[in-house]
């Protein structure tokens, strides 16, 4: 069973914050939020993480600071800085440091998270086979296997399934689902056509998986 990738992100601006927790949550990873340096480094104290997104200017300090306390407590943990300040030297601070990557703001959501995945593969903490129910979802391949035997499933029933193994036991919303399949496939889904598909995912993967449909608030897989 693939264990969820640990993500602390350090940010004071609350509005990327928060857009920040939604797309990671989103895309399967369990964050903890840090607004300044104290608060971060009373995290890193208390458990593990598996990847630190830095802001590098905080209202108590610097995200070196930060990465500093990390090599002390948990060398194994990827650090990428996020940062308006697109200057060299501070780039060359954070690479030497052991920082994985340092990406200047305004950055593009979709290419943070593929940098994101691929620190993650290197350091061992994103497998490529994600486990929901008896179905076991090979992302590199881009299919679904049961027992070891493939399941025949369209472009966008395997994304709808990938959507639903990345968010093991959370609900989503319809609008969530949606937004997932729309920005990943490419294809313009209708609210209600995703009965329609959630309809098929049950009936390919039987009792193999367990799609629950949560009243007033949308679904959840397990």
């Amino acid at each position: 069973m693939q264990n969820t990738p640990k993500i602390l992100l350090v940010e004071d601006d609350s509005i990327i914050a928060s857009g920040l927790v939604y797309a990671l949550q989103g895309e399967g990873y369990e964050v903890t939020h840090a607004n300044e340096v104290t608060k971060a480094i009373g995290y890193v104290n208390e458990e593990k993480f598996d990847l630190a997104l830095l802001d590098l200017g905080l209202p108590d300090g610097n995200g070196f600071n930060i990465s500093e306390k990390l090599r002390e407590n948990q060398s194994e943990t990827a650090v990428i800085f996020l940062t308006v300040v697109d200057d060299e030297g501070n780039i060359v601070k954070a690479l030497e440091g052991g920082a994985e990557d340092y990406i200047t703001k305004p950055f593009r959501l979709r290419e943070l998270l593929a940098r994101i995945k691929v620190v993650l593969r290197r350091r061992g903490g994103d497998s490529d086979i994600i486990s929901l129910g008896k179905v076991n979802v090979h992302t590199t391949e881009g299919k679904a296997y049961i027992n070891n035997n493939p399941v025949e499933l369209t472009a966008l029933e395997y994304r709808l399934l990938l959507t639903f193994a990345n968010n093991k036991g959370r609900v989503l919303s319809r609008l969530q689902i949606l937004d997932n399949l729309w920005d990943s496939a490419g294809n313009f889904v209708e609210d209600n056509t995703l009965t329609v598909y959630i309809k098929r995912l049950r009936e390919k993967l039987g009792d193999n998986i367990n799609i629950e449909t949560v009243r007033g608030m949308g679904y959840k897989a397990q």
